[in-house]
């Protein structure tokens, strides 16, 4: 992990549910350079950051990175954790602060890492995602919600009025705040 990119950290707790979806193939790995990269939001960037730093001292720690990859259920968390810090520590005081964080993100979001987070709310693979889907997901990120909220938070998206979210609603939602790099 040579470049920690946002939208992998956020939506990695997907492999605790399941391989990554067939859908993803080495193909759609090579053509991902020919989506979209759109500008970070940061004020989403500061949330994501400031969720990571428990302590709110500003910094990311060792240990607070350590935390949320067990959280999400990663495998050989010591690695990951020494992986991620070799790139993002920039200044190597053992440390992530919010601009070595930023750094990270300088090339933008990729619009196929906003369809590869689609499929981790996906979690019966049927191409929608349902409230109860993500309320579980929603669940395994420590977030509290209730499936009432989460039909909310669909139907607030769902664009056709089928009670689900596709790919083409989750891509608009995500994307319609944020510019083209």
């Amino acid at each position: 992990m040579s470049k920690l990119s946002f939208l992998n950290f956020q939506y990695s707790f997907s492999r605790r549910f399941r391989p990554k979806p067939a859908r993803l193939t080495s193909r759609d790995r090579q053509l991902s350079n020919l989506y979209p990269n759109y500008e970070p939001d940061m004020d989403e960037m500061k949330r994501v950051f400031d969720k990571i730093d428990k302590n709110r001292d500003g910094l990311i720690s060792k240990d607070e990175y350590k935390f949320i990859l067990n959280a999400l259920g990663k495998k050989k968390v010591d690695l990951e954790v020494r992986k991620a810090f070799e790139a993002a520590d920039l200044n190597n005081d053992g440390f992530i602060d919010f601009n070595e964080f930023m750094d990270l993100h300088q090339k933008g979001i990729n619009a196929f890492e906003i369809r590869r987070a689609f499929w981790s709310f996906d979690l019966n693979r049927d191409g929608k995602i349902s409230a109860d889907e993500l309320c579980q997901v929603l669940q395994q990120l420590g977030e509290r919600c209730s499936v009432e909220g989460c039909k909310k938070m669909v139907r607030a998206v769902d664009t056709d009025g089928d009670g689900f979210v596709d790919m083409n609603e989750f891509m608009r939602m995500m994307t319609q705040n944020l510019k083209v790099l």
